[in-house]
């Protein structure tokens, strides 16, 4: 991968386009936990495609490409987001590689589970969990994306994952019913 980046640096417009293939499943995720339309997703990924690529030569250091251009998606999101006056958080897709022998069954109701552990979360607390556990990003990088204190992307962590097991306590309490089967 390092060797595309330096590649697009130098203006290599197909390298550039490998990277971003790379990462767009991504950025999409990024993009959906932040806002609610797809057109505005597909038009901040698109804002963020162009930003990249007219700036990759002043990335410094390449071992950031990624950091940097979620960071940039980020920013993009929360331009749409200010702009509208309304926050867009829906339900969060799950992308599913292609390469998974699951069944179509199987699949959705991944997705379905997925979704639901997501919607009780806060936006800021759905956000923090897309980028440590889905795009692997650790709390110090977050923090830089963020322009948040590390100290409160950890707290942020650690309340969503609080909220996640008192979620999960409450359901599966709640698929007993007294009296046995």
């Amino acid at each position: 991968m390092d060797l595309l980046i330096k590649k697009a640096q130098k203006g290599d417009e197909e390298a550039f386009i490998e990277v971003i293939n790379q990462y767009m499943p991504q950025m999409y995720k990024v993009a959906k936990a932040r806002l609610k339309n797809e057109a505005d997703i597909g038009d901040v990924i698109q804002e963020t495609i162009l930003a990249c690529f007219k700036n990759i030569k002043k990335l410094r250091n390449i071992c950031f490409f990624k950091t940097w251009l979620i960071k940039i998606l980020i920013n993009n999101c929360n331009n749409v987001m200010s702009s509208n006056k309304v926050i867009y958080v829906e339900d969060f897709q799950v992308a599913i590689d292609s390469n998974t022998d699951l069944s179509t069954d199987d699949i959705v109701e991944g997705k379905l589970d997925f979704e639901e552990v997501l919607s009780v979360l806060s936006p800021e607390y759905k956000l923090v969990i897309v980028l440590y556990y889905v795009n692997g990003f650790n709390t110090r990088e977050i923090s830089e994306i963020l322009n948040e204190k590390e100290g409160t992307i950890k707290s942020r962590l650690s309340r969503a994952r609080q909220q996640l097991k008192i979620h999960y306590v409450k359901s599966e309490n709640h698929g007993f019913s007294k009296g046995g089967c």
